[in-house]
């Protein structure tokens, strides 16, 4: 891939600078980070605000509703927005980062004029109903039950860990549908209304004292067949398009962002003495040359995926993810040596942040997952026993 911005694309640039310059100081104060019904209309007014703008959905294909631009404009936007401190996707990344590229590759022409138009317009979130309590890392081990009805499936089980439930308008649901079949055969992708009689919404708190997760309970809940996206027990293909999306493109705005905490801290270091170490100017010094790797990676994945049917990344996104979600544990706790006592605050964001970058070797895959998707198929190594 060429790394050289062409005339064009620096006029883009330009461009969004000026318009962010001009467009964030008009937003209003964040909202608490515990009132998410405040943090929904937040993040769905600066999505609206992107849509009027032209810069909703830049990268989406155009039959999608997208702008159909280069992947290298989507990441000029991405650099862009996160060094002016633009409002990142938020509550509904699960719409714009994974349910709506899954949509825009496998949906029909009537689910796709449906349900993205919402997505890109700030009027509806989305959240993943995949993982349960037995079955997270195994997901093909689900055991929600859907049993066909005529024109409905019916739909018994739970879901855990579903990110921003008690705020989303929809959830993308995995269901088993073919109890006798093996168990990656027997699954279906479907688009549950959140408002369906028979959901039930427990929040979850987290380590840090949020609860941005929930359990999802399902008790003869009634979804149409027309809200299956895929052929019914195809959902294990649906859901690896939807996994691609999440591992090879979804955290491209987070790695600008880790970036700039970078810079933060060394800054930091400085301030306060921690920069005379050696050990810690090496530690920062290997930090910067990770990140600046791993945002060569995600350049090279995004290019990627814009040659595949539907712009679905392929499986380098389990190398970016594997070694990000390591990287990210790494940064902060170089930061929590850097801060010192204060690395024990919570109001410290930094904080808050190394506690979530906990997650990252679970979420989305496991590491153990991501390395054997690395060892077989790209490695070309033979599956384990």
């Amino acid at each position: 891939m060429d790394l050289a911005y062409t005339p064009e694309e620096d006029v883009f640039r330009g461009e969004l600078r000026e318009w962010l310059a001009k467009t964030l100081p008009l937003l209003p104060p964040k909202p608490s980070p515990d009132d998410w019904p405040a943090r929904r209309a937040y993040d769905l007014g600066w999505q609206r605000m992107l849509y009027d703008a032209g810069y909703a959905g830049l990268n989406w294909p155009l039959d999608a509703g997208g702008q159909g631009a280069s992947p290298t404009r989507q990441l000029i936007f991405l650099e862009e927005t996160e060094r002016a401190g633009a409002p990142y996707v938020g509550a509904n990344f699960v719409g714009l980062l994974h349910a709506g590229p899954t949509i825009a590759a496998e949906g029909s022409a009537a689910q796709r004029a449906r349900w993205l138009p919402p997505i890109l317009r700030g009027e509806a979130v989305w959240c993943q109903g995949f993982s349960e309590p037995d079955a997270g890392s195994d997901l093909a081990s689900l055991r929600t039950r859907a049993s066909r009805d005529g024109d409905t499936y019916v739909v018994n089980g739970s879901k855990i860990w579903t990110s921003h439930a008690e705020v989303a308008d929809w959830c993308e649901l995995l269901v088993r549908t073919d109890p006798d079949a093996p168990k990656h055969r027997g699954i279906t992708w479907l688009a549950l209304p959140m408002d369906a009689p028979g959901v039930t919404v427990r929040p979850l708190r987290t380590l840090a004292g949020s609860a941005e997760f929930a359990e999802v309970f399902l008790d003869e809940v009634r979804v149409p067949v027309g809200n299956r996206v895929g052929a019914e027990n195809d959902g294990w293909r649906v859901t690896m398009v939807t996994l691609a999306f999440e591992r090879g493109t979804a955290f491209v705005g987070e790695v600008v962002a880790c970036r700039r905490v970078l810079a933060q801290l060394a800054h930091t270091a400085r301030g306060n003495g921690c920069w005379d170490d050696p050990v810690v100017r090496r530690r920062l010094g290997r930090l910067n040359a990770e990140f600046r790797a791993l945002w060569r990676l995600t350049q090279w994945n995004v290019s990627e995926a814009e040659t595949t049917a539907g712009g679905v990344p392929g499986v380098g996104g389990s190398v970016f993810k594997l070694r990000y979600s390591h990287a990210r544990q790494e940064l902060y706790d170089a930061a929590a040596e850097v801060l010192g006592a204060d690395a024990l605050d919570l109001g410290q964001p930094w904080v808050l942040e190394r506690l979530s970058a906990l997650s990252y070797t679970i979420a989305a895959g496991t590491s153990q997952i991501q390395k054997n998707i690395v060892a077989e198929r790209i490695l070309g190594l033979p599956r384990g026993r």
